[in-house]
């Protein structure tokens, strides 16, 4: 009869053999690839000492395929809670050293169940991905499991915040958990494709590279995929770590506020930032840098369609959400991938009672057969649902252009904005002085005996009349016409008068946002 010392002995061999994971060959392999084994992220994740392991001696119930009697230790999937600067949150991390990190129906159940928990206690869940994918001795076991993971990634959406870190291989179906949630962060060696090159080659004929096609330069400037690049492990984990200091923990906490007490001083570098000649670009991330805490701004999707800019930041304190036309690129012209990026994300503030502040500088949408093929009156929609739908504090800054439709898909007044200021720059107009002067006054630039000079004098007379902040401030689509010094205070003191704000919509089971 065993005592409860052969017991406990026992216990302290399997908890051995588990931290063992798939021995220290496989360890040492994984390291050579330059990659943390699971257990090591999780450590360099969470607080020190927070990690709570659960289901570790979870056993597969395969037999077919060479299955029986095969152990996998924890089931190729480290699962538990822990803490992040004090703050709960779930986690679960692919272990490559077991069995490639394979998926078979207790592995994603695991990550189920730590996805269940995560909604019941109101904490971020993040899932660290490093699979070779489906184990495919399971067969259909393993492809049902992963379903449930990609409806529980759906029931927690706008509930709690979904981070994926891709730190190796993630293919197949595997992807489409990942897609779901709400930030993935990649690293430079990591690949992500649905179909990988070898099947690719087979049907279609095209030679591609893995990194070509799945690496994250590919699904940062191509597909929009991902929304960090990492350098390795530890950056990501960093990245995730600073990416959560901005969120709430759910949807029901008030926006994150961390503890401000300093002055704030107009900033006069803003009076002179923007060149005087309003068709030379800049870049609007140095206006918001100097409006926000401590200039710190943490985009997202940095290298994806670059003529929009998001990101959080914090002002007196408290998160925001940022969305910014960016004039160095194309303009700042609204098209297609850029309505998808700032929609998605303008409806993540909103799920997270997170405030939305715009600043706007946009001449138009994108003209060109491409994207009117492309759909970008469907894409453009997006953008005028996701702010019309949003019921955070909404406060928009028109820095200089304003024109026509992508104004308004810019968070103006009537797409229910809660403040909007304007710089004395801004040209809140139906279209640019150009292009209205060569409708309005047509007929008498035709008759003209100077036919340019004439049209050169009328595009002056046009944008002085029309092409100021002070006709929409007239018509109270302009709440205020301010210095760019005093950004920052317009700002601090809308958040302020707009922190109880409260703002229903019709009951409803949902819209149908123009996907």
């Amino acid at each position: 009869m065993l005592t409860m010392k052969d017991r406990i002995k026992e216990l302290r061999e399997k908890h051995r053999a588990l931290h063992e994971m798939g021995g220290a060959d496989k360890v040492a392999k994984q390291h050579a690839a330059g990659k943390l084994t699971a257990r090591e992220r999780i450590a360099d994740l969470v607080d020190p000492g927070s990690f709570h392991e659960l289901m570790a001696y979870a056993e597969h119930r395969a037999t077919l395929f060479g299955m029986d009697g095969r152990h996998f230790p924890a089931e190729a999937v480290v699962t538990g809670s822990g803490t992040i600067e004090g703050r709960g949150v779930h986690v679960a991390s692919h272990d490559f050293t077991v069995a490639g990190g394979s998926a078979g129906e207790v592995h994603c159940d695991k990550i189920v169940e730590m996805m269940k928990a995560a909604m019941k206690t109101g904490t971020p869940m993040i899932v660290i991905n490093d699979s070779a994918g489906a184990r495919v001795q399971e067969g259909i076991d393993a492809l049902a499991a992963y379903g449930r993971i990609f409806y529980y990634n759906t029931l927690a959406s706008g509930v709690i915040p979904q981070i994926a870190l891709i730190c190796g291989p993630c293919a197949g179906g595997a992807v489409y958990s990942p897609a779901l949630t709400d930030f993935i962060i990649q690293t430079k060696s990591a690949r992500m494709f649905i179909t990988g090159p070898e099947v690719i080659k087979q049907v279609t004929g095209e030679d591609i590279t893995q990194e070509a096609l799945g690496g994250p330069d590919a699904h940062m400037r191509k597909s929009g995929v991902i929304h960090f690049v990492a350098e390795d492990d530890h950056d990501a984990l960093r990245i995730c770590k600073r990416l959560l200091s901005f969120l709430p923990s759910n949807n029901i906490e008030a926006g994150h506020r961390e503890p401000f007490d300093e002055v704030i001083e107009l900033d006069e570098t803003l009076n002179t930032i923007l060149p005087e000649d309003p068709k030379k670009p800049y870049d609007i991330r140095d206006v918001i840098r100097r409006v926000v805490d401590h200039g710190d701004f943490m985009e997202v999707q940095e290298r994806f369609a670059e003529n929009m800019v998001i990101g959080f930041a914090r002002v007196v304190g408290r998160t925001v959400g940022i969305i910014a036309n960016q004039p160095k690129f194309m303009a700042g012209c609204v098209d297609i991938n850029s309505s998808d990026k700032a929609a998605r994300f303008i409806r993540f503030c909103n799920a997270f009672n997170i405030p939305v502040v715009t600043f706007v500088d946009v001449p138009g949408f994108l003209p060109g057969v491409h994207q009117e093929y492309g759909g970008i009156i469907r894409h453009g929609a997006k953008m005028l649902f996701a702010y019309s739908q949003c019921t955070v504090p909404k406060i928009t800054v028109i820095v200089r252009k304003a024109y026509g439709g992508s104004y308004l898909a810019m968070c103006g007044k009537d797409l229910g904005a809660d403040r909007v200021a304007a710089w004395p720059s801004a040209e809140v107009a139906v279209m640019g002085a150009e292009g209205a002067a060569s409708i309005v006054f047509r007929k008498e630039i035709e008759e003209a005996k100077d036919s340019e000079a004439r049209r050169k004098e009328l595009i002056d007379h046009y944008r002085a009349q029309f092409a100021t902040p002070y006709v929409a401030a007239a018509r109270r689509l302009v709440d205020d016409v301010i210095e760019p010094a005093e950004t920052r205070l317009f700002l601090a003191q809308s958040l302020e008068a707009l922190v109880s704000k409260r703002e229903t919509r019709p009951a409803k089971k949902h819209g149908n946002i123009p996907l």
